[in-house]
């Protein structure tokens, strides 16, 4: 009987470490699931939806490095900066050795300003003008290309719904 009672439990024993292992995976990947949408970005404007690959900046530190010392950007790749909440900002291009496009948005995925080519290295402060959340720069002459306007929406993970 033991034999016949043990034979009936392995496939119930089998199952009950496959759920396990599948459930560790899953819990595992969920980090990098959430990394990786929170890597993309996508413009709204009335020529199409752009999506962006980007890199989330949201700390002192992080957002006074952005884009300092990059050589290059992908067409299709930004920095996001995230102030946590909306306010006035500004940037400057200081040892930024690209020229950037810089879209300031509002807490609600509004585009609220846009900077346009933004000159390498010039140290001339750039304005949002208005209180925003959000900084998106992406290759300069870009937001021309997509028809990016004020008023377009911003679509992210962090953009209140």
């Amino acid at each position: 009987m033991t034999a016949t009672s043990s034979a009936s439990f392995r496939p119930a024993l089998a199952a009950a470490k496959f759920g396990g292992l599948a459930l560790a995976a899953t819990i595992a990947f969920l980090p990098l699931a959430a990394c990786s949408d929170e890597n993309k970005a996508v413009l709204h404007t009335s020529t199409g939806d752009y999506t962006f690959n980007v890199e989330v900046v949201d700390t002192n530190e992080t957002r006074a490095k952005g884009l300092m010392f990059r050589q290059e950007l992908a067409k299709d790749a930004g920095m996001l900066f995230d102030f946590l909440s909306e306010r006035n900002t500004s940037f400057w291009m200081q040892n930024t050795f690209i020229p950037l496009d810089m879209v300031f948005i509002a807490a609600d995925g509004t585009v609220k300003t846009i900077h346009v080519n933004a000159r390498p290295l010039d140290t001339t402060p750039i304005s949002s003008e208005v209180p925003v959340q959000f900084v998106l720069e992406i290759p300069g002459g870009r937001s021309q290309e997509i028809g990016l306007k004020v008023g377009d929406k911003f679509e992210h993970d962090r953009v209140k719904k």
